[in-house]
């Protein structure tokens, strides 16, 4: 894909402030028409730039509220170890965000539990047997300090 232009990055940018704005209201905040606006979004759409579309939940409603992090540090960085470890880190949808990193530790991994036990078990059954790990260093998160009390009706 072409490199992103200032409107489809406008209309990124306020797709991530309302995803469930209205293509009549973004278009009219990206100056297109309506089916212009829509013709863009189905092309960040199919080229993948947009992925999917998303809801935040309030942690209050009892659904998994604490955010685990994760940094694992592998025995090898080549190819193949990194190869191996993204294939299987995909295999499990308990393991919400995967990132690649710099510094201190390989990769950094977020997965949402609703209590220790649950982390126990994710970490005995999932994390423990990724391969080529050497090292789990896991932090729980106290509270979010951007997602909550933000209002997404704008």
């Amino acid at each position: 894909m072409a490199a992103l232009d200032p409107i489809d990055r406008n209309i990124l940018r306020l797709l991530r402030l309302n995803a469930r704005m209205s293509n009549a209201k973004l278009a009219a905040e990206v100056g297109l028409s309506p089916s212009a606006c829509l013709r863009r979004i189905k092309i960040l759409e199919k080229t993948g730039v947009i992925r999917g579309y998303t809801a935040l939940v309030d942690s209050s409603t009892g659904e998994a509220s604490i955010a685990v992090i994760i940094n694992i540090t592998l025995d090898r960085q080549t190819e193949d170890y990194l190869d191996k470890f993204e294939a299987a880190v995909r295999k499990h949808p308990e393991i919400r965000e995967c990132y690649l990193m710099t510094g201190g530790s390989d990769y950094m991994l977020r997965v949402d539990v609703e209590n220790a036990g649950e982390f126990e078990r994710i970490h005995k059954e999932i994390l423990a047997k990724l391969p080529g790990v050497s090292r789990i260093h896991s932090s729980f998160s106290i509270r979010s300090v951007l997602g909550q009390k933000r209002n997404f009706s704008r």
